[in-house]
């Protein structure tokens, strides 16, 4: 067996060992790892680490492209974003383990506002709420309204990210949600706020909780995030929105539903028959190939 760090693993260095800053050990976090599953982790390590976009650089949409992008459900959201085929069908967004608080509530659209996190043991300076200060801060940095996204570095999750104080500030400034890899508390409370939370569970106590970094790339869901990232969730989960296709999302994901719909009206009739679903399936493909080719400046 090989001790070694490879939850948020970047590069070598994350995965042979702990990370060292003027002869100072930076993170004591260590799990023990088949040696032979090395290889295959090692050689599943980007080539080198992606380009982080300058939030200079990140072009704003207009409060109504938001207004639009929260009337969408996140699933439409992935598969028109895969109409570009930008990336991976399977990458750009959060795996299951990040769930929803309060389902019922609409989609969350907003850029990451992103930090890290830690409650098993006291900070080394300073208050447990002194992040909270320089994120709020930080919101002026972003290209528009933020979405608190906190990356929990303790294994196994010690205590609570977040509760009905630091929900009630971010709302305040004007964050559109939050989003934990960690657990959250006070959810009766959050949800009377109407501000959507996305956690890996709940915990009553918030121990020595206190934010580590702010705006600097964190992992959640299997999912990296970059500060700036445009993100969308829902009841089903949270997506990544490219920024240089966003402001097409909203139409296209019309476009895409009434597609959609030509196979869904079908089924809603009477007097169904193999033949005549594969015709309305045909046609819906067909719809969708065209969109698709038009995205990809095929067409």
């Amino acid at each position: 067996m090989l001790l070694c760090r490879f939850e948020t693993a970047h590069s070598i260095q994350d995965v042979v060992g702990c990370r060292y800053h003027s002869g100072q050990l930076q993170d004591r976090t260590f799990h023990k790892f088949p040696l032979a599953s090395l290889d295959r982790l090692l050689h599943n390590l980007p080539k080198e680490t992606p380009r982080m976009a300058s939030l200079s650089e990140i072009q704003p949409l207009s409060a109504d492209i938001f207004k639009r992008l929260e009337e969408c459900d996140t699933p439409t959201v992935c598969n028109v974003v895969e109409l570009w085929d930008i990336h991976p069908r399977n990458t750009g967004y959060m795996d299951s383990s990040i769930v929803a608080c309060f389902p019922e509530m609409p989609s969350m659209v907003g850029y990451a506002l992103t930090s890290t996190f830690r409650s098993m043991a006291p900070p080394r300076g300073g208050d447990v709420y002194s992040g909270i200060a320089q994120q709020v801060e930080a919101f002026s940095e972003l290209p528009g309204p933020p979405v608190i996204v906190y990356q929990d570095l303790d294994i196994p999750v010690a205590s609570a990210t977040f509760g009905e104080v630091m929900c009630t500030t971010y709302k305040s400034f004007g964050a559109k949600g939050i989003v934990t890899s960690g657990a959250g508390r006070d959810l009766k409370e959050v949800q009377e706020l109407g501000f959507p939370a996305f956690t890996n569970g709940t915990i009553c106590a918030h121990g020595y909780c206190h934010t580590l970094a702010v705006n600097v790339p964190v992992t959640v869901g299997g999912l990296t995030i970059y500060p700036g990232d445009l993100l969308h969730g829902d009841r089903n989960g949270i997506t990544t929105i490219p920024h240089q296709i966003a402001s097409e999302v909203p139409d296209v994901c019309k476009e895409l539903m009434a597609a959609e719909r030509v196979v869904l009206d079908y089924l809603k009739g009477d007097n169904l028959t193999a033949a005549a679903f594969a015709e309305a399936r045909k046609e819906c493909g067909a719809m969708i190939a065209r969109l698709s080719k038009r995205l990809k400046g095929d067409a």
